[in-house]
């Protein structure tokens, strides 16, 4: 049990090393830090956490496609091209919902 926390430990390190992740990353902070200013309910700070959550779990994952495409196969090709725009649409449709979450609960702050 020991080494598979290790090894996630090691995984996020190494995840942290690349641009996208550091960005979704800086930007949950910047979602915590706008949290704290209109002062979220406890509701909205589970919507908070899950939605940075799932961003960042969805680049990670993104990363991983496309160091292992390229891994596969370091020469543009169509098939690898298909793989690595799904994955990262899945990182576009997070992120758009996590947009959503964040807007509603800034709104409804706004408009009390």
């Amino acid at each position: 049990m020991k080494k598979k926390f290790s090894d996630s430990f090691n995984g996020l390190k190494l995840a942290l090393n690349h641009k996208a992740v550091l960005v979704q990353l800086i930007l949950g902070l910047l979602a915590i830090i706008g949290g704290l200013i209109i002062k979220l309910d406890h509701y909205e700070w589970l919507a908070f956490v899950v939605c940075i959550a799932m961003v960042i779990a969805a680049e990670i994952f993104n990363t991983a496609i496309e160091k292992m495409a390229d891994y596969l196969n370091n020469e543009y090709d169509e098939k690898i091209k298909v793989i690595k725009d799904l994955s990262s649409a899945a990182v576009l449709v997070s992120s758009i919902g996590a947009l959503v979450v964040c807007v509603i609960c800034v709104l409804e702050r706004i408009l009390k």
